[in-house]
């Protein structure tokens, strides 16, 4: 599937596995299933990229613009690169020391770290909370974040502090130094920021977003090596501490607002969880001051898209040196006439339609879960409880078959249904060979109940064929046994479970057969014996007719002889009598 122009985060389904990872990883829920395949719901989605982070197959996958930066650079305005300051965790000292250069052999007529905004964003920010010390403020570097307040924490509206992200101030420090018509693409690892650059009142300042993913694949796609390459600088400098702001607490810190951890008044959450946890505290009044969150944990040095591999505490650690390392400039005014502020509002786009008791109810019991008891809520698939994963089916995200638990249950069941329908006679034993389970045929053959479950098999039966199948191991037993207590002649198919430490029994009634079988054998011995006698009869019958064929043709050449002699006698004709008188007195 190919996203729409707008959305962000979309499923490759020729990769989807059908395991509900993207499901259970997904912090809002906006992935649903349908007809066994992963999608992703445009309206509910806050494009983080945990699924994408968290897919097997790499069945998530994000917009990718590569193609839409290149016509940026065909186009003929000049065009500038923001470049996110954790290029640091990404690249070494000697690389992105050539990183200016490379961007610059792209095309690119401008090339400055998105820090610059960031300076401007921390110190805006630092203004608002002092402003109103009495009230919690959320910070709004994070798009992810942002999004998801607008979408699933209205009531935490008022608490988002009123500034626009780095990248976004960067944009409009850009365009109003190098004029209107400069087109602005940011570098970063962030996939939510492609959905920033769509905001009402941005797309006319960020005109493309790349991740680092894509810069990589541009250099290669371009055969742009960094070690042929010179050093060089950006083309600005950021203020202050503004490099410290893709980990938690640089914002603070470049607001000069604390630097110390266990500071109450400020916290910096990362990682879904403790934005979540840290946004309950303001609802239930145990708020600090100012929460800066972050949606990656650790920060924007964990973010989607940011190429696989590394410790995740190293590119920490890379941040924070070329932070410490590289000189910057000490302030730096705001430019005039560049706005800082923004307004957030609720997204409708992620509600849904309220559903009844009895609705729920309806569903719960479609999957067997119409009881407390039943009710698991093991999340296997995807969902925290069974009653969140009820609603998601009537929303149209989820499908009853999901629930693994119940899927196995009626598994189980049809093999049960299996066994108990058979013809063929089925009788489990444990390892003492003691009878643990048998089906309604199996009964009816040894004219047995269920009550002799627990007895050993010695009870019906001679128990050598198992015990010799103890004692070979692993190859089954074939045999043909006539059981004369019972009239039956049986062919038995005898194995074991390994991993159960049991043994089975397929027992084929072939009674009936053998009895057709020898049916067949006195027939066909009857039928070749009438044969012989049919053949030693038409043998004699035909001796008997070629004897009197003998003696008639014997008689009739006497006859011929008699009347060829009387035709010639030399005697008077008058003395002879005539031949057909002498036939006919014959």
């Amino acid at each position: 599937m190919q996203p729409t122009t707008t959305q962000i985060v979309f499923t490759d389904k020729a990769r989807c596995r059908d395991c509900y990872r993207c499901v259970r990883a997904c912090p809002v829920k906006a992935i649903g299933v349908r007809d066994g395949q992963a999608f992703v719901d445009e309206g509910r989605c806050i494009a983080c990229g945990t699924c994408i982070r968290q897919c097997p197959q790499g069945a998530k996958a994000y917009r990718n613009d590569l193609e839409r930066a290149a016509r940026l650079l065909a186009g003929g305005d000049p065009v500038a690169a923001s470049v996110a300051p954790s290029f640091a965790a990404l690249w070494s000292e000697w690389e992105w020391k050539r990183l200016p250069s490379a961007l610059r052999k792209l095309g690119f007529s401008y090339v400055a770290e998105t820090a610059r905004g960031a300076f401007h964003v921390a110190a805006q920010t630092a203004r608002v909370v002092a402003a109103e010390p009495e009230r919690p403020h959320v910070c709004t570097a994070c798009p992810a974040v942002v999004s998801y307040v607008e979408k699933y924490r209205p009531e935490l509206i008022d608490a988002l502090v009123p500034v626009v992200s780095p990248m976004i101030a960067h944009a409009r420090l850009i365009r109003a130094a190098l004029g209107p018509r400069t087109k602005v693409v940011f570098i970063g690892p962030c996939v939510a920021k492609k959905a920033e650059a769509q905001w009402p009142g941005h797309s006319r300042l960020v005109h493309c977003v790349l991740t680092f993913k894509e810069l990589m694949e541009w250099f290669e796609r371009e055969d742009i090596v960094l070690a042929e390459l010179e050093e060089s600088r950006f083309d600005a400098s950021p203020a202050g501490h503004a490099r410290f702001f893709p980990l938690p607490g640089g914002l603070a810190k470049t607001a000069a607002l604390h630097t110390d951890l266990l500071a109450e008044e400020c916290i910096a959450p990362s990682g879904f969880e403790e934005v979540s946890e840290a946004l309950d505290g303001i609802r239930h009044d145990a708020f600090p001051r100012m929460i800066e969150p972050l949606f990656c944990a650790q920060g924007c040095v964990n973010g989607p898209g940011m190429p696989a591999g590394g410790n995740l505490y190293g590119k920490r650690a890379a941040v924070l040196d070329y932070a410490q390392s590289t000189p910057t400039a000490r302030s730096e005014s705001l430019v005039e006439g560049v706005e800082l502020n923004q307004n957030f509002a609720p997204d409708a786009t992620a509600g849904g339609e309220e559903f009844t008791e009895e609705q729920i109810r309806a569903v719960l019991e479609k999957t067997g879960k119409a009881r407390v008891e039943d009710q698991l809520n093991c999340g296997s698939c995807g969902y925290s409880s069974c009653r969140e994963k009820a609603i998601a089916v009537l929303r149209g995200l989820a499908e009853p078959e999901m629930c693994i638990p119940r899927m196995r249950l009626l598994a189980e069941q049809r093999t049960d249904r299996i066994i108990d329908t058979s013809p063929n006679g089925i009788v489990i034993l444990n390892d003492r060979f003691e009878i643990i389970h048998m089906n309604a045929a199996f009964r009816k053959m040894f004219c047995c109940s269920d009550a002799v479950c627990g007895r050993k098999i010695s009870y019906l039966m001679d128990p050598e064929p198992f015990e010799q199948l103890a004692v070979n191991g692993h190859e089954p037993v074939s045999i043909t046994v006539h059981h004369q207590k019972y009239k039956l002649l049986c062919h038995q198919i005898l194995y074991r479970l390994e991993a159960e430490g049991q043994y089975v029994g397929i027992f084929v009634n072939v009674t009936h057969s053998q009895a057709n079988e020898e049916k067949l054998q006195q027939l066909q011995s009857q039928t070749a014996r009438q044969a012989r006698e049919l053949l030693e009869h038409q043998i004699t019958m035909a001796q008997q007719i070629a004897k009197l064929l003998g003696e008639s043709t014997a008689r009739g050449e006497e006859l011929v002889r008699n009347l060829l002699q009387y035709a010639n006698d030399p005697r008077t004709p008058q003395g002879r009598p005539m031949i057909w008188d002498m036939y006919t007195s014959k």
